[in-house]
């Protein structure tokens, strides 16, 4: 709970000390709910890789347990969000409707990305084993020639 950090003479630790303060941050943490400034909890993001292939980036995104059906890639202006949904179809209830046992997690993720230096007509998609990959060929950018204007 306690940290040990260098003494610093000119701050006063205790006057800004708030013994609530880890309390509040793991339940957060745990529940997902956003820190001030953080868009996403942690529960609530899935995790992606982006290579820089040359002509082309790779995202490869983790989505383990959701069906192909249920990844929606929208395009919107230079945005795209890639969102999925999860149903809890299994449940294992007593006689009063109560679970006896409920471990996945169910709701909807999403997350944005912009893509303005990609060629948006070209985006192709997969998704096998949880991972889905989109692959993104990079605008062709047009190389201006430098050249001299003469005086008339």
């Amino acid at each position: 709970m306690f940290e040990l950090r260098p003494f610093d003479h000119r701050t006063n630790h205790l006057r800004n000390y708030d013994p609530f303060r880890e309390m509040e941050e793991l339940e957060r943490a745990f529940f997902g709910r956003p820190y001030s400034g953080e868009r996403y909890g942690a529960l609530t993001e899935f995790k992606t890789d982006i290579q820089d292939k040359g002509d082309s980036y790779l995202l490869e995104a983790d989505l383990p347990g959701f069906r192909k059906e249920d990844i929606h890639i929208d395009l919107d202006g230079e945005t795209m969000t890639i969102s999925a949904e999860r149903h809890s179809e299994h449940e294992e209830k007593d006689k009063e409707g109560n679970y006896l046992r409920c471990e996945r997690s169910y709701g909807s993720y999403s997350r944005s990305f912009d893509i303005s230096g990609i060629e948006e007509s070209a985006l192709s998609a997969e998704y096998s084993d949880g991972v889905l990959k989109l692959t993104m060929p990079k605008k062709q950018q047009t190389v201006s020639s430098a050249r001299r204007i003469e005086i008339q």
